[in-house]
């Protein structure tokens, strides 16, 4: 097997790496429906150095992994702080509460901060696929760092809002540029590492909204200490991070498409950080957009269960994102307090992440699984919340809270399993895309389950939904294990040879047509 082969004399197997890089990125006529890994490796399998990819793979580790932690982190961020400005006046300077005279004795009625939350997520729905498609056809690198700018700009302006109308738009318009991040993230990983690499990488910057989660929560803190000033508390957050996204906005002018012009490496680094992914048969990046690969992902099952996993197991960030510390403080702690036992959430989050990922790297077919078990705390979290005493100071409701940060790795699993599982540009477009439609989905639906009538009654609507939601993500994960490993048992009794394996690794082919690809479980 000529691509993972132990190279002696590497000078004589790989290609030719002088090959036109700029020529790569915009092929020619015989290769326009190709991978372009094709223009520089060819279609037969050529060894490599393993010393060479181990530090070809740590330059492309340290420059990307920092910067896409960084991005998603300010993601995470600038959609999470609402729940925080909330608490620092928002919701009575942009009349976000009412009072509900239909109840006696009169209620508070959260409903507009409900939708201001999901009006973010309806402005990422417009943007996920045409975002998405446009990072196949046009230069990945113009596009993400223009949009990052725009987003910059819009989240600086939240704090000009003057009305919850006014809120609604801004967190429309922030949540449709934003949406290029975690598609534009997911499909640079798929481009950049092999499937065994994918769930270590994708982990790592994922579990930034873990990290975030204490960093923001530390920042909200110190803003909080605040009294005086011409602002507003929550208007200085704000212009905070806008201003920490523009600089990112800067640098992502930098990002390279794909490994075949990746500008900081050499072109012998090229050449191997291309090469080495000709096993996995994912492939690379393809600029053509191809209808049938649409055809075939809307009718694909395992995308549909991808999106059923993420749309089931998201729901609880929609009500923790927007409404966390609001929820604290219904157990009798103050402002601040409520900000800091973030803490414990974001770090749960961030550790289980990272060791989730890592543990996938090392032990094959383990993905699912562990997705599977990081539910079961979430449940116990929601349970524990739901049935305890909320009392002044309450201990319980607060640790259950905590450990809902299992939500965390579920997820990064879940973004690992749908992109280690397809092949195809367009078609992993589109799975990029819809799995953050499913995003999109559970946290639109997680705010519309806190009736704030009900707060008597510890917001009922709210846990058993959530319990309800984490119990599809079960049977979801496995039912798509069944069809994965189904799958794989049928293409190890098939006749494949080396050949017609590194010849088919580079032409575009969707996981579904190339009997060489093998799902990730």
């Amino acid at each position: 097997m000529a691509s993972l082969t132990v190279a002696d004399e590497k000078s004589a197997s790989i290609p030719n790496a002088a090959t036109d890089i700029e020529g790569a990125a915009s092929p020619a006529a015989e290769y326009k429906d190709k991978d372009i890994a094709i223009t520089i490796v060819g279609e037969q399998g050529h060894a490599i150095d393993p010393a060479v990819e181990a530090r070809v793979v740590r330059k492309i580790d340290l420059f990307l992994v920092p910067a896409m932690a960084l991005g998603y982190g300010l993601v995470y961020y600038d959609k999470a702080i609402l729940g925080s400005a909330v608490l620092f006046g928002m919701t009575s300077d942009l009349s976000l509460t009412t009072l509900d005279y239909s109840t006696h004795p009169p209620s508070q009625d959260t409903s507009r901060l409900s939708w201001a939350t999901s009006m973010f997520y309806f402005g990422m729905l417009a943007g996920l696929y045409p975002m998405t498609f446009a990072l196949q056809k046009f230069n990945m690198g113009r596009i993400i760092g223009s949009l990052v700018c725009l987003w910059a700009l819009i989240c600086m302006l939240t704090a000009a809002v003057t009305s919850w109308r006014g809120l609604f738009a801004q967190r429309f318009f922030l949540g449709f540029v934003e949406s290029i991040i975690p598609t534009a993230y997911m499909c640079i990983i798929s481009s950049f590492y092999t499937q065994k690499e994918q769930a270590l990488r994708q982990s790592w910057w994922f579990s930034s909204t873990g990290l975030f989660t204490i960093i923001g929560g530390a920042i909200n803190y110190g803003f909080g200490q605040i009294t005086g000033g011409s602002l507003k508390r929550w208007q200085y957050i704000y212009l905070l991070a806008g201003s920490l996204t523009f600089i990112f906005g800067l640098f992502c002018f930098a990002i390279p498409s794909s490994p075949v012009s990746a500008w900081f490496l050499t072109p012998e680094e090229r050449v191997v950080a291309t090469e080495r992914l000709r096993y996995g048969q994912t492939g690379i990046r393809c600029v053509t957009f191809k209808w049938a690969q649409i055809r075939e992902a809307l009718l694909d099952i395992k995308i549909l269960l991808v999106f059923l996993l993420m749309a089931s197991a998201y729901t609880v960030n929609g009500a923790v994102s927007g409404f966390g510390p609001l929820i604290v403080s219904t157990f009798g702690y103050s402002t601040l307090d409520s900000i800091v036992f973030q803490f414990p959430l974001g770090g749960i989050c961030f550790i289980f992440i990272l060791l989730t990922g890592y543990l996938c790297s090392r032990v094959p077919n383990i993905r699912i699984i562990l997705l599977v078990l990081c539910c079961l705390p979430v449940l116990a979290g929601c349970a524990l919340i739901w049935r305890s005493s909320w009392h002044h100071h309450a201990a319980s409701p607060v640790a259950g809270y905590s450990i809902i940060g299992f939500f965390g790795p579920v997820v990064s699993l879940i973004i690992t399993v749908g992109m280690a599982n397809v092949a195809g540009q367009t078609k992993k477009c589109f799975m990029a895309a819809t799995i953050f439609v499913a995003y999109c989905v559970g946290n639109i639906v997680g705010p519309q389950l806190i009736k704030s009538e009900t707060k008597s009654r510890h917001y009922p609507e709210l846990w058993l939904g959530l319990i309800i939601c984490y119990c599809i993500t079960i049977v979801s994960a496995g039912a798509l294990y069944f069809v994965l490993a189904r799958e794989n048992r049928r293409r190890a009794t098939l006749e494949l040879n080396d050949v017609d394996r590194d010849k088919l690794a580079f032409q575009d082919l969707t996981d579904k047509e190339n009997i060489y690809f093998k799902y990730m479980l």
